[in-house]
């Protein structure tokens, strides 16, 4: 099976050679470590009604393997940690990526900007692009979340996104 490790907390200087057997390695202060298997996970994604069981499963193992792709980063950067969130804690997330896939649409991309709501406090905006397979229509939703403390939430739900 896959085991994944999530480590959440406050990075530190860099552990001197003789710690880490030479290599170069930040240390960590750890707030929180989720640890689970990736077959427990998937089988949590929702199914859409549209796709068979056969198909959902090869489909859901695809989107946690790409997911993993995007969440592979240390967290130190604001756009690392909304999409960590996001990927980890929203399970809005994935029924929408099942939805397009039902609805035959691809994810293609995933992008984070800064909200224009982020005055005081440090929002972005998720957003997920998918294209038609048929059309190469591409259809965006987004995601505000706040990125400002140590503890992340989210702002608000998945909803269409424009271009301005």
């Amino acid at each position: 099976g896959l085991d994944v490790d999530v480590v959440s907390g406050s990075r530190g200087s860099v552990a001197p050679p003789d710690r880490c057997n030479c290599l170069m390695l930040p240390t960590v202060m750890c707030d929180q470590v989720f640890t689970f298997d990736g077959a427990s996970f998937i089988d949590t994604i929702p199914r859409p009604a549209s796709i068979t069981e056969d198909a959902f499963g090869d489909a859901a193992r695809e989107l946690f393997f790409r997911v993993m792709q995007l969440t592979d980063n240390v967290g130190s950067e604001p756009e690392h940690r909304a999409i960590n969130y996001l990927t980890l804690r929203y399970p809005a997330v994935y029924a929408l990526v099942m939805d397009m896939y039902a609805a035959d649409k691809s994810l293609v991309g995933v992008d984070v900007h800064p909200s224009r709501l982020s005055l005081h406090r440090d929002i972005v905006q998720v957003i997920f692009s998918f294209v038609d397979r048929k059309t190469d229509v591409t259809e965006k939703f987004f995601a505000r979340v706040d990125v400002t403390e140590k503890w992340i939430f989210l702002v608000s739900k998945l909803s269409p996104f424009y271009d301005r």
